[in-house]
């Protein structure tokens, strides 16, 4: 029986193995998946790297994929948010995600833009406090620090929440990631989760792009009901 290939977002890992599961047991179908940041996904598909089914963190990527001839459909599937990982031991009382943001004492760490949606979905939400304070959003842009997601950024161990290694490995002091890691992160006594309230916080869409027939059943099974659960239950949307 073939094996279907994916090729799919980092931020689905913690998931991935559950969907799959689920997907085997319902088809019968096995799969093989490697993950990376979605926009070097993009790349390597465009450069020739054969693959059944890419999985997304944004819409743009399998949009391209479809104009370019290189896939023949695509469907959203899920959705995503941000929030802001802190160490706990530099945030006081009174402290909210916005003041945080505006410590100039603490190191601000991101993905990746273009390499990495997560990193082009923290720029739009710079882009929503520049409206609401200006300055501040233009001044978060350049302290930031990209160190995950990119071509040479830091690989984070397997199985490691890019939030927490690198606040553990003091490459930062807070980090901007998606809200699907909250569940997780909140577990790490060291650490403080801060939700981005719904007029600042971004709608982070995930896509797959079919780029062969065999796919059908897995882009189908996405849409399902059954997946939908399961994907709640690791804090998407």
């Amino acid at each position: 029986m073939t094996t279907l290939r994916i090729l799919a977002a980092g931020s689905l890992r913690g998931v991935w193995p559950d969907l799959m599961a689920a997907f085997h047991h319902q088809t019968g179908l096995t799969t093989d998946t490697q993950f990376g940041p979605a926009g070097l996904l993009r790349q390597r598909i465009e450069q020739g790297e054969r693959c059944d089914l890419f999985a997304s963190a944004n819409l743009h990527h399998p949009a391209t994929l479809l104009q370019r001839g290189l896939a023949t459909d695509t469907g959203k599937f899920t959705a995503n948010s941000l929030s802001l990982t802190a160490r706990r031991d530099v945030v006081t009382k009174n402290d909210t995600w916005l003041s945080l943001l505006q410590r100039d004492d603490l190191r601000l760490a991101t993905s990746t833009p273009l390499s990495d949606p997560s990193g082009d979905y923290t720029w739009q939400l710079f882009g929503k406090i520049e409206q609401a304070y200006p300055g501040w959003g233009e001044r978060l842009k350049q302290r930031a620090r990209q160190l995950v997601g990119g071509i040479d950024s830091l690989a984070v161990p397997t199985g490691e929440l890019a939030a927490q290694w690198l606040i553990d490995q003091k490459h930062a002091d807070l980090f901007i990631g998606y809200a699907s890691y909250a569940p997780r992160l909140i577990h790490h006594s060291h650490l403080q989760v801060f939700l981005i309230p719904a007029p600042f916080n971004i709608q982070a869409e995930y896509a797959w792009a079919m780029l062969t027939h065999s796919a059908v059943p897995l882009a189908t099974f996405l849409s399902s009901a059954a997946a939908k659960t399961i994907l709640r239950q690791h804090g998407f949307t």
